[in-house]
């Protein structure tokens, strides 16, 4: 029997999913495990969860897969991995986790912050990028974890990323691919590997270069499929595991973003726009590109934070009785959320929403909070609903202009991904503000597609990965920009919702000087 299937494991934020592709990009068998909770929270802020919590429920997906699926696993003939990014974990010499992972979105800051080499300071200081370093240097949780618990940092063997702490249970190997490595941790992304030893975050971290794995391109052969790692997931002894790349580069490739007029956005915890480039771009001055699922290329990213988990606020807060008919009735509550602005108009009755829920670090800055404007006694829930989908549109439509400028293509087309794509109204809105047709994709999969698409290349059922994104990817329904809508959206986006930030700016300087919020 020939070996033509590959084997993804996807680990996000809200669960783990255990994929099987062809090599044509079909979605041959999935198995989905919740983590439940996907954190917890010691302290306010505070997102955490052991290691160990995302081995087993790997373990249980792969399991679970072989016993739901008919596949014949002699057919697989490679598996790859996908991880959440920026999530990190501190192992000892035998690999065994010190503390809890600390998640992506978890919001300790070192206090007070680290200090900065005199010498270092006077060439930030020159260059404009004190505030950045700075921003750095508090957010790293290697420099939290040094300050605040010497001796699990004493202890620390090897400091990973999640998806290099999964590897190595797979392989017994400290290795990660360079796609991965996204987070406050000592790497140069305009070079793609470990910074030089003249870099100044190597002053500025408590981190070594001999705690660090070894990194290698996607589509690279990281080991095999070790015995007891096939004795824990079934997955076979000896199988190749190729490397791919962070969720949301993986999501661009199985998207087919693989060309810089492609615009692909992720709908998901955190809203991205992202664009594939061979060279390295910042579209926002000192704001690198992160690593691509491509080797050699670049993920040019604009991101909201807490982007479509203001639909799930919204949820939680105005949508009782959403959640209460979809318990009765079975229906998904975003296509509730859906039937309930249908016919709210493009532009939501003036009511207009900034989406800067989180603090930003450049664009916007530190002081940033979300902002809802042209309230009027018209406006009900729904129209709310509409303005956050409507926001966080504007909002990639910024930072897709900040791309063009800095990269000189314009973006013609737009890949969906992530949950929010599955709603009708989000798509449609996206088109309209965009002003260009969005698609998309041919499923949902697309992080757990990428990283096949690594896999394939990597084991050489394609030459190239234009010629397996070709064979392996499609666009999905497309939705065109209505005229009319596309009119109100451009007037109210070049008018009032370019200009909120700037005005509303030293508002929120003096909200936070005044409250202390944001930090």
């Amino acid at each position: 029997m020939s070996k033509d299937l590959l084997l993804t494991i996807d680990n996000g934020t809200q669960s783990i999913r255990a994929l099987i592709f062809d090599l044509q990009g079909n979605l041959l068998a999935k198995e989905q495990i919740k983590f439940t909770p996907p954190y917890f929270s010691p302290e306010p802020g505070w997102a955490e969860l052991p290691p160990q919590e995302y081995w087993q429920s790997l373990c249980k997906a792969c399991q679970t897969l072989w016993q739901t699926s008919k596949i014949d696993k002699s057919r697989l003939a490679g598996v790859t991995l996908t991880t959440q990014r920026g999530t990190l974990v501190n192992v000892d010499a035998s690999g065994k986790p010190l503390r809890p992972a600390i998640l992506w979105l978890d919001q300790r800051k070192v206090d007070p912050a680290p200090s900065i080499h005199p010498l270092w300071a006077i060439i930030f200081k020159a260059l404009g990028a004190t505030p950045t370093i700075e921003y750095f240097l508090k957010e790293a949780e290697a420099n939290w974890i040094y300050a605040n618990e010497p001796d699990i940092w004493k202890n620390t063997h090897k400091f990973l990323l999640l998806s290099g702490y999964l590897i190595y249970q797979l392989i017994d190997k400290f290795v990660d691919s360079v796609g991965a490595q996204v987070g406050f941790i000592p790497f140069d992304y305009k070079s793609l590997q470990w910074a030089p030893s003249w870099s100044w975050q190597w002053a500025h971290l408590p981190v070594t270069r001999k705690m660090l794995p070894e990194l290698y391109p996607p589509g690279q052969v990281l080991g095999e499929i070790t015995r007891s790692a096939s004795e824990a997931t079934g997955i076979p002894e000896g199988l190749p595991l190729v490397a791919a790349a962070a969720d949301k580069a993986c999501e661009v490739l199985g998207s087919g973003g693989i060309e810089p007029s492609i615009g692909c956005l992720s709908f998901g915890t955190t809203a991205t726009i992202n664009v594939t480039h061979n060279s390295y771009i910042e579209h926002t001055r000192l704001i690198p590109p992160y690593p691509s699922a491509v080797p050699g290329c670049y993920s040019v990213e604009a991101q909201i934070s807490r982007g479509f988990w203001m639909v799930s606020w919204f949820l939680e807060e105005f949508g009782h009785l959403e959640k209460h008919l979809s318990a009765t009735s079975g229906v998904q509550v975003e296509k509730l959320f859906d039937d309930m602005i249908k016919d709210i108009p493009a532009g939501s009755m003036g009511l207009i929403l900034q989406p800067f829920w989180s603090p930003g670090v450049k664009f916007p800055g530190p002081e940033a909070k979300g902002g809802i404007i042209g309230f009027g006694d018209v406006h009900t829930r729904a129209h709310l609903y509409r303005s956050i989908l409507e926001g966080l549109g504007y909002a990639l439509r910024e930072g897709t202009e900040r791309i063009e400028k800095r990269t000189r293509i314009p973006i013609e087309r737009l890949r969906v991904s992530g949950g929010g794509s599955q709603s009708d109204t989000a798509m449609q809105i996206t088109a309209d503000i965009f002003g260009v047709p969005a698609e998309r994709p041919h499923l949902f999969e697309t992080s757990g597609l990428g990283a096949a698409i690594d896999a394939a290349v990597g084991l050489d059922f394609y030459t190239d990965f234009p010629t397996a994104i070709h064979a392996m990817t499609r666009p999905g329904k497309q939705f065109l920009p209505i005229e009319k809508n596309k009119n109100i959206y451009n007037q109210l986006y070049e008018s009032v919702y370019k200009r909120m930030y700037y005005h509303l700016k030293p508002l929120y300087e003096k909200i936070r000087k005044i409250t202390g919020y944001p930090e």
